[in-house]
Order: C-alpha cells, then sequence, then structure tokens
C-alpha cells in the first residue's frame, strides 16, 4: 500500500453541539433553565454564564461544576448524583421537545456536505458528548427520520469514561470504524473539541461560533466561520481555505493529501 492510499480520507467525524447546529446558547441553556424551573430553583445560565460553562464538558459534569462554583451548599444534597443525574434527564426532555418543534436548525452547510460525503462513499460518524437521545433528535427533526441510520458510528454520552477534550470518544468511533485516525478527518467546533481530536491522531477542521470564535485553535488544518453554501461562502479564519467558499468532499480530500 502506498502512502497516499494509506492517508486517503475514508471518514468523517462529526461532534454535534454547535458543530451540527448551534445548540449551545438557544438549545442547550434555555433547556437547563427550564429544568431549573421545573425543580423549584432560582438557578438561572444567563448567556455570558453559560459560556463560562462551556469550559466543561458533559451536561452532567456542567451541573455539578455549577454547584461546586455558585451554589456549594447544594453538595451537602442526599443522593446528589441520583439529584443531578434526575436533573438532566428533565433538562434533556425539556431540549428534544424543543428540537420537535424545528427550533434549532442546522448550521450552514452542514446537510450539503452530509449528503456530498455520502454520495462520494466516504463514511460518516458521530463523535460527541452529548446524549445519544439528544443527538438523534436533532438528526431526525432536520434531516429525517432515517438519518441517524445514516452514520457508521454514533459515538456519544456516557460510553466512554473521559469526556472531551480527552480522546476516549474519538478512540472508541475509531475502533469500531476500524479506520485509523490518519484516514479520517474530525469537524468540531471548540477548544475542547480540537484538544480531543488532535490527542486521537485526527487531522481537524473547525467551524466556530459566537462562543468559540476566540478559543486556542492551534493545530487545526482549517478554521473557518461555517462549513459554507453556494450562495453563502464562509470566511476562513486560519489554515487552508476552500476553493469558493465552502467545504465540500474535494476539499477535505486534500487535508489528507
Amino acid at each position: 500500500m502506498t502512502s497516499r492510499e494509506d492517508t486517503s480520507l475514508r471518514a468523517v467525524l462529526f461532534d454535534v453541539d454547535g458543530t451540527l447546529a448551534d445548540t449551545e446558547r438557544d438549545g442547550h441553556r434555555p433547556a437547563f433553565n427550564a429544568a431549573f424551573v421545573e425543580s423549584g430553583l432560582d438557578w438561572e445560565w444567563g448567556v455570558e454564564l453559560y459560556g463560562e460553562l462551556l469550559a466543561v464538558t458533559g451536561g452532567k459534569e456542567r451541573i455539578r461544576h455549577y454547584i461546586e462554583k455558585h451554589v456549594p451548599g447544594e453538595l451537602d444534597r442526599p443522593g446528589l448524583n441520583d439529584w443531578i443525574a434526575a436533573l438532566h434527564k428533565a433538562k434533556t426532555r425539556h431540549y428534544v421537545a424543543m428540537l420537535a418543534r424545528g427550533d434549532i436548525p442546522l448550521r450552514p452547510g452542514v446537510a450539503r456536505l452530509i449528503r456530498e460525503l455520502r454520495e462520494a462513499g466516504i463514511r460518516i460518524a458521530i463523535a460527541t458528548t452529548t446524549t445519544p437521545e439528544n443527538v438523534t433528535s436533532l438528526l431526525e427533526s432536520t434531516l429525517g427520520p432515517d438519518s441517524p441510520g445514516w452514520f457508521d458510528v454514533i459515538g456519544a454520552g456516557d460510553i466512554v469514561a473521559g469526556k472531551k477534550p480527552e480522546p476516549d470518544i474519538y478512540h472508541w468511533v475509531l475502533e469500531r470504524l476500524a479506520l485509523p485516525a490518519r484516514q479520517c478527518i474530525a469537524l468540531e467546533d471548540s477548544e475542547n473539541g480540537i484538544r480531543s481530536a488532535l490527542a486521537a491522531g485526527l487531522d481537524t477542521v473547525i467551524t466556530v461560533n459566537a462562543y468559540t470564535r476566540f478559543q486556542d485553535f492551534t493545530g487545526a488544518a482549517a478554521v473557518l466561520s461555517h462549513l459554507g453554501e453556494p450562495q453563502q461562502p464562509c470566511t476562513g479564519l486560519a489554515g487552508s481555505f476552500p476553493k469558493g467558499g465552502w467545504v465540500d468532499a474535494a476539499f477535505l480530500a486534500t487535508l489528507k493529501a
């Protein structure tokens, strides 16, 4: 096998929150707040505070971090871990309802790129710390009820011990794809995400959002405003830039050449 064949693009691994859709500020954050109200809590995660909390990956982990920093008296609550898990489950219910109403669209270029990758015979997978229910609900509400089946592997939630920036979820997905990292590319939106992907040996393309735009993306193959569309070209912020202003299978393949 030649070196070129060895590094040809065989699969693209997608993060979910902030990458497929701008879910954090206008999806997860209000869903958390709705769960807090439902539980009789006077907590409110504003836009700025939630941006700070995003440094912690995982919803249950984020709740615990908030308690430790802002309401430490709650640490003495009996059955704290179970209570946090129930609170997070309520948040997921509110989030899924938002998806069902069509409140959270995909980011520019996502649907097009997924279609083009499938047509090109390039495998697609999910590697995320959000719950499996969140993943399938987002895919079904934006791409149709059959869309979760388009992905060869969906790695989500608590199936690995280490959340991003640890590389565990990417190792788990790569193992099930039976592909080496050198034949894959990750699509991410955050510093924690790129740290996770790079630690797994993956070339990574970043599409920033309002929360992550000024984070450190050292090592990224490309940093872009979004994936772009022919009528809505992206802006290049660092690294390689796609000809025409939108990411397609051909551009991703050039990153492996």
